[in-house]
This record gives C-alpha cells, sequence and structure tokens, in this order.
C-alpha cells in the first residue's frame, strides 16, 4: 500500500549495494527537503522520543493527510523525509492503515540505525497516526 514517492525510495534502495551508499541516500532525501519554517519549530509540533530535535507539522486539506517536517540531525530529516514519501498524499483515512514497519523493512532500516533512532522513528510514526486519528 506504498506510495508511487516510496516505491521510488525502494527502487533506489535496490540498487545501492552497501549501507553506506543507503545512508548517504537517506541524507541526500533530507537535505532535498525544504526546511521548515522557523515559526512553525514549537512545542507542539515537536517529536518527544527521539535523540535529536524533530518537528513534524501536519496539514489535511480536503481528506488528504501531508507533513512538512526538520530535525538539528542530517540523518533524522532523511528519515522525515522517508516518512514523507510513505504517508504524505493519502487519504487522512488510510493513514493508520499504513504498515510503516513492514514498508520501512523493505528498507532494512532498522537494521542499521542505532536503537534511539528507532525509537525516534516509531515516536515520528506514532505522532502522523495520532494526527490522522483525530482528523479522520
Amino acid at each position: 500500500m506504498a506510495t508511487p514517492a516510496f516505491e521510488e525510495i525502494v527502487e533506489d534502495f535496490e540498487f545501492l549495494e552497501d549501507w553506506e551508499d543507503r545512508y548517504r541516500h537517506v541524507i541526500e532525501q533530507g537535505k532535498a527537503m525544504e526546511p521548515l519554517d522557523d515559526a512553525l519549530k514549537v512545542p507542539a509540533t515537536k517529536v518527544h522520543g527521539c535523540a535529536s530535535q524533530v518537528w513534524l507539522h501536519p496539514v489535511i486539506e480536503d481528506g488528504v493527510f501531508r507533513f512538512d517536517g526538520d530535525s538539528d540531525a542530517l540523518i533524522v530529516r532523511g528519515l522525515i523525509a522517508v516518512l514523507r514519501s510513505l504517508y504524505n498524499g493519502l487519504p487522512v483515512a488510510e493513514v493508520e492503515k499504513v504498515d510503516a514497519a513492514a514498508e520501512l523493512a523493505r528498507l532494512e532500516l532498522n537494521e542499521h540505525l542505532s536503537a534511539q533512532r528507532s525509537n525516534g522513528v516509531r515516536a515520528m510514526i506514532d505522532r502522523i497516526r495520532d494526527v490522522a486519528r483525530e482528523n479522520a
């Protein structure tokens, strides 16, 4: 049930042989994202449970979910970009149906992220799902 944008990342990962190349690719995804406006980096958008500073700003328009985000860590910005590719553009009612763990497993991310980073990814997914649930 992945979006075309996420499928593109999966395809990119299939061509990258080792984790170092994949890690760099995730970082590049984050660098390509527009930075979140500083005015949106407030306690209400901050995600707790992440080792670094993380902000997610969800927007629901006409029943379609999307979010922007930012972090002070390059790899986390990249992980936000990956999650954006997984969720952005979905009908808000479909967000909770995404099996994020299974989709991210296709990228073999959990095998290479520290426990703290993995916890942070779960915290971001929980925040995304909570917002979608509240607005479905």
